[in-house]
């Protein structure tokens, strides 16, 4: 499917150098030696990722002024968006994803403008396709799946309040509970939701041979590892705070924390096929199930004390935002959850390291 691959590499190795001829003579002497820099951490090169000292080249450009900044982030953008390779794409993204992971507030800020909603910013690849040959398109599919977990980092960063690996992130387990307790319902289930929306995402990871032997995929795989185990341990907490509050729920809001739950359980197969030690992992997991049952006690019960003082079919699933579509009598869901709250520790990310 397509030309030879050391014939392809090469090529890719003459298009690199021409990138950065182009961009030393004909770009802004302002910008050229951050569109340089980023041509050189972002190579046609299919099989490694970038070295360490490029990702910190890049990351350098968010400690001086926010024009640098900008220009930084606008001609990463630029160099995904504009081209067809699999691999360039991956590794700007990759370089975007430790933007987001260790760079400056200033310049992880260029990034967080409307993530989901177009604009120059957009990180909405889903139509990506690199046909050139197998290869390339099995890479493809990793292009697609790791823009829509940078995405879904940042839009959880905004629901939170904070970047997930930031250092203005509460360190402390207490100090973020004490946050958390004193959330709106409305506002917890909104941070529940994004996190939940994030597990998923992950788990929509390629079935792929190249998550055991390429070691672009390997480093990606593992970033993204990093990611689920903080976002795990912020669902844990926020789980471990809802049990505190279930007397102050309402019918609709236990229907959307039963919903975000559920569907949080749909992903247990797939993340512990992903992660290591299953064991810590249940920890999660148990907390999850003990939250739901009592959430369907709940709302049972509120559901009976509706029928009970008499209110109308329709009243009473304007009430529910569940989707049951309750008709005559209301009818209720059960589910057997196990006693006590766990803590949950550091997942370490299972991959293989058979190349």
């Amino acid at each position: 499917m397509g030309r030879p691959r050391k014939l392809k590499d090469l090529i890719g190795v003459l298009k690199d150098k021409a990138s950065i001829i182009k961009a030393s003579l004909l770009s802004k002497r302002a910008t050229s030696y951050i569109r340089v820099a980023v041509v050189r951490a972002t190579t046609h090169d299919q099989s490694a990722p970038p070295p360490e000292y490029r990702i910190a080249s890049i990351i350098s450009y968010g400690h001086g002024t926010r024009a640098t900044a900008c220009a930084c982030v606008e001609i990463l953008m630029d160099r995904l968006h504009s081209t067809r390779n699999a691999a360039v794409a991956l590794k700007c993204l990759f370089t975007l994803h430790n933007v987001v992971r260790r760079g400056s507030f200033i310049l992880k800020d260029q990034l967080s403008f409307c993530p989901s909603s177009g604009g120059h910013n957009f990180l909405n690849l889903s139509v990506f396709r690199d046909g050139s040959d197998v290869h390339s398109l099995e890479l493809s599919s990793w292009v697609r799946w790791y823009a829509g977990v940078v995405e879904q980092n940042l839009i959880v960063s905004r629901a939170l309040g904070y970047y997930l690996s930031s250092p203005s992130r509460p360190s402390k387990n207490h100090k973020r509970e004490d946050n958390i307790s004193m959330l709106l319902n409305s506002d917890l289930w909104e941070q529940m939701n994004a996190l939940v929306g994030m597990v998923e995402e992950i788990c929509r990871v390629p079935d792929s041979l190249y998550l055991q032997r390429n070691d672009l995929v390997y480093e990606i795989v593992r970033l993204v590892g990093e990611d689920y185990r903080l976002v795990q341990h912020e669902i844990f907490l926020r789980v471990k705070n809802l049990g505190d509050r279930m007397g102050s729920l309402i019918l609709g809001e236990a229907a959307d924390f039963l919903g975000s739950l559920k569907r949080l359980e749909n992903c247990k197969e797939r993340t512990v096929e992903l992660f290591a030690n299953r064991k810590k992992n249940d920890a999660l997991w148990e907390s999850v199930m003990e939250a739901k049952g009592e959430l369907v006690t709940m709302k049972e019960s509120k559901e009976k004390r509706l029928l009970r003082i008499g209110m109308g079919d329709d009243q009473v699933s304007g009430l529910t935002r569940f989707g049951e579509g309750i008709v005559g009598s209301l009818q209720s869901f059960r589910f057997e959850g196990d006693e006590g709250w766990l803590d949950v520790d550091q997942c370490p990310l299972t991959v293989s390291t058979v190349r």
